[in-house]
């Protein structure tokens, strides 16, 4: 059954990285990691993404033809311990709901939490987004972040 909540998402995986290197990962070299082929809003035209590294830069995505598509603006850049977005991918920005992402050190490298809330703001469609953005996210930052970060150790 597909969880009706409009209470934030967390997910938090752990990489073997110091804080600055996860932070790194994650930010600068998003256009690696990211699947793009699956997660973009422009399809098979989506040749990257990237961040504007600072508080009031953006979130694009690129298409091959040169084309902008923005996903969000960074709200806060506080590197390296905290990241958040407001998140409108294929949306208007007025809908954009907040991530937030933190990079802690532990004994395993850094545990990296990542929160997604503002469900309430999708409201009727908030079903099917919050289904589709919890195996999303265990795709994206479970699996994708996690292989490139542990590359990188």
């Amino acid at each position: 059954m597909i969880e009706m909540s409009d209470e934030p998402m967390v997910k938090t995986v752990r990489v073997p990285l110091a804080p600055d290197s996860a932070f790194r990962v994650f930010t600068q070299r998003i256009g690696e990691w990211w699947p793009m082929a699956t997660h973009s809003v422009s399809g098979d035209a989506a040749s990257g993404v990237r961040f504007e590294p600072y508080a009031g830069g953006r979130l694009v995505e690129v298409t091959t033809a040169g084309e902008e598509c923005v996903w969000g603006t960074v709200l806060v850049w506080d590197d390296p311990s905290r990241l958040v977005l407001s998140w409108h991918p294929g949306r208007a920005p007025e809908t954009a709901q907040e991530v937030d992402g933190t990079f802690v050190a532990d004994a395993d490298g850094t545990a990296v939490r990542l929160e997604h809330r503002g469900w309430d703001l999708l409201g009727p469609a908030v079903a099917e987004q919050r289904g589709s953005y919890d195996g999303g996210w265990d795709l994206v930052l479970g699996q994708r972040y996690v292989a490139a970060a542990a590359a990188a150790a």
